[in-house]
């Protein structure tokens, strides 16, 4: 197939990119480069089947025919969607629909990337699909939490107004290789921290809980939605709770760190809870995460190693 990926040169975008070139797909990734980094696709310059534009999917553009269409595009770091806050606004809303126009014009299937905070601070845990969330809609976090909120209605509208062929992941905390070391989310922060020797920084009293999906269980648990019948959203995250402070914890051991841990005020509308119930996706897709969270770590290892060899995580992608 011919298929578009949208946000190709972030750390999922990426990684799904390698699986569709691996299967034998081709693969236009589009990404206007606000969080992605090309560094992500650079042993992709000079494949065959790959081709990269720089472009903005919130503005109007014509890939061409396709046959799929993957839309991985938003900032998804908390630092990173409270900097560019309208724009990820845009690509939740103008963003989605003109990446559901080319699906609808090519006849092609569309996945939609959407994401855990659309349960926002949960009263139901585990959290389920039909479960409608608890968010705030115009704390700091809005913008991306209620972009993706909208971005899953307008996925919704066009599968019955126009019967496109959507799919739509809720994805969970996910981490590896290529999850930028500066960009604010607990592993990196906790990896890079404990490498430099620093404490690591616990929000809150770190009682909080998080469940934590690697990222190759992620794109083996899209790729199959992709291809089956399920319309509705389905949990993609591995159903492991671990509070911040037993992550904090293993990355200590993993890392072999001495590192103290440094608490700091809880940030507005940081979730008490976050587990996904996965029963959905065992189901439809016969999918369930394999790699646990110290064998995750264990295997990011080295990608962040390099990364503080390089001295690259003091500035953001």
């Amino acid at each position: 197939m011919h298929i578009l990926v949208t946000g190709a040169a972030g750390f999922l975008g990426s990684h799904l990119t390698d699986r569709l070139l691996n299967e034998g797909h081709s693969v236009l990734g589009a990404d206007n480069l606000s969080t992605g980094n090309l560094e992500n696709l650079a042993h992709l310059a000079d494949h065959p089947r790959f081709k990269f534009e720089e472009l903005d999917i919130c503005t109007s553009f014509d890939p061409g025919p396709v046959d799929y269409v993957f839309n991985l595009a938003s900032p998804a770091s908390p630092p990173e969607y409270l900097r560019l806050g309208i724009e990820t606004l845009h690509v939740g809303s103008i963003g989605v629909e003109h990446t559901l126009e080319i699906a609808a014009r090519s006849n092609a299937g569309y996945l939609h990337a959407s994401t855990s905070e659309c349960y926002g601070d949960p009263h139901v845990h585990p959290q389920n699909e039909s479960y409608w969330g608890n968010v705030n809609p115009i704390g700091p976090r809005s913008v991306y939490d209620e972009s993706k909120r909208f971005g899953e209605a307008m996925v919704m509208a066009y599968h019955r107004y126009h019967g496109v062929n959507t799919h739509m992941v809720r994805i969970f905390n996910t981490y590896g290789p290529r999850l930028h070391p500066g960009d604010g989310r607990v592993i990196s922060n906790f990896m890079m921290q404990a490498l430099r020797g620093e404490p690591l920084t616990v929000y809150g009293d770190g009682r909080q809980t998080r469940s934590f999906c690697y990222v190759d269980d992620l794109i083996e648990g899209i790729v199959r939605l992709a291809q089956s019948s399920e319309h509705l959203p389905v949990n993609i995250g591995n159903p492991g709770e671990f509070t911040i402070l037993e992550c904090a914890q293993t990355v200590l051991e993993v890392t072999g760190s001495k590192s103290e841990l440094r608490f700091v005020d809880l940030p507005v509308d940081d979730p008490a809870r976050r587990r996904p119930d996965i029963t959905k996706a065992r189901t439809l897709l016969e999918w369930e995460p394999r790699i646990q969270l110290r064998e995750g770590l264990e295997k990011s290892l080295s990608y962040f190693r390099g990364k503080l060899a390089q001295g690259s995580a003091a500035s953001q992608p």
